[in-house]
């Protein structure tokens, strides 16, 4: 059974040759998952051990159901050696991306195929625990409701806004009113390992893994949502800082303002730049006389949402047009310092905002090459999200993978 091998790897402790097999196994697995499939002879040599072991371990994880034998090689000449692999339907993880006013969740089998996915489910984010309950149903319909055996369900990834420590578990900003990590609480609730991670972060990982990064290992990733986040990548693996909350663009003071944010402080970046803020003085705009092609859906302002502005942006509205503007100059402002900093190779433009495309893209651009160092600002390349509204859903699958592997730290 698939969870023979997995207990070996997180349940008590071993020694000896028993230790060092289950260390090698899990290596095995990591290839497999980085490098695809591969010959006995391949890894023998990237792990350095010899043939007959890695044969014997290889054919271990066969009979646990986590690897196959997918027969001959296509390429060389003569004999041609068996390739080996992860086998697709031995193992699954669940990716929750929880925004304001829904929730995206996605299910990858082992090889990294994103098999179901469901988009804007009716949520509301609020920091209650009814809230926190109603998100443990969401996720639980979603396991029931699919066509995985719950068993192969290794592990579930739920990404979040603000401040979490992943490696406690604890979430600081929402449902932080347990005494027991946030993680612990879902997975008492749903019965499956559980990980928590900053959205933003998931995103950059899920871009990372599987979008838009090909060769770089510098890369800042940018979620322009109702919030503004960041997640960052330095030499191919994420930046968490000392209590894993790096990342947090969207409260550089950067306003003199009076403008309360929700983080308690006045004049952070996310008072004007934001897509709440966007929303706030779109709907003062209107209430001061401005016209846009929203109150046609929205006759009230006060039941304008985000994404009715982005929609109204991508059908030419002057409004939705000149505050998407606004608030990317804005951003790329507060961008400029970390170019600085960073040097990045790549910028990639995420969240629901990235949706504008050169409507945000562009403005960013601009007062990035005000505001920044020429030779810092021409060596990064920006874009916008390959994995758009999925990002947030692949990296939080891809980062419970490779952690229940150690893949990555």
């Amino acid at each position: 059974m698939t969870t023979t091998f997995f207990d070996e790897l997180h349940g008590a402790e071993l020694s000896g040759v028993a230790f060092k097999n289950v260390q090698l196994k899990k290596q095995i697995l990591a290839h497999f998952a980085n490098e695809g499939n591969t010959t006995l002879a391949d890894l023998s040599k990237e792990l350095n051990a010899s043939i007959p072991k890695i044969s014997d371990l290889v054919n271990g994880l066969i009979a646990d159901g986590l690897a196959k034998d997918y027969g001959k090689s296509d390429s060389g000449v003569g004999r041609r050696p068996n390739l080996y692999g992860l086998e697709p339907d031995s193992a699954f993880f669940v990716g929750v991306e929880v925004k304001n006013f829904q929730v995206n969740i996605g299910l990858m089998d082992f090889k990294r195929n994103l098999i179901k996915t469901r988009q804007g489910i009716p949520y509301a984010l609020n920091n209650t625990e009814d809230s926190l309950q109603a998100l443990c149903a969401i996720i639980e319909d979603f396991i029931k409701t699919s066509s995985v055996e719950r068993e192969k369900v290794l592990g579930i990834g739920v990404n979040l806004g603000g401040r979490i420590n992943y490696k406690t578990g604890y979430s600081y900003s929402f449902f932080n009113f347990h005494e027991d990590p946030l993680s612990k609480i879902i997975e008492a609730s749903i019965g499956i390992h559980t990980f928590l991670e900053n959205d933003s972060r998931a995103m950059a990982y899920g871009e990372f893994c599987s979008g838009a990064v090909r060769e770089e290992k510098d890369v800042l990733f940018v979620n322009l949502d109702h919030g503004i986040g960041m997640g960052i990548m330095v030499n191919g693996q994420l930046y968490y800082g000392k209590s894993g909350f790096a990342g947090e663009l969207g409260h550089i003071p950067t306003f003199n303002n009076e403008i309360l944010c929700h983080c308690g402080k006045k004049g952070c970046l996310e008072t004007e730049a934001s897509g709440e803020a966007i929303t706030r003085i779109f709907k003062e705009r209107l209430n001061k006389g401005a016209t846009s092609i929203v109150t046609n859906k929205r006759p009230s302002p006060e039941e304008i949402k985000l994404e009715d502005i982005i929609e109204a942006a991508n059908n030419d509205d002057t409004l939705a047009i000149e505050l998407i503007t606004e608030a990317g100059e804005k951003i790329g402002k507060g961008m400029a310092t970390l170019v600085n900093l960073f040097n990045p190779e790549l910028i990639i433009l995420g969240g629901a905002l990235a949706s504008t495309g050169d409507y945000i893209r562009l403005p960013i651009k601009n007062a990035l090459n005000k505001y920044s160092l020429s030779l810092v600002n021409n060596d990064s390349q920006m874009i916008i999200s390959k994995l758009g509204q999925k990002a947030g859903v692949i990296g939080a699958c891809l980062l419970v993978r490779d952690r229940l592997l150690a893949i990555t730290s």
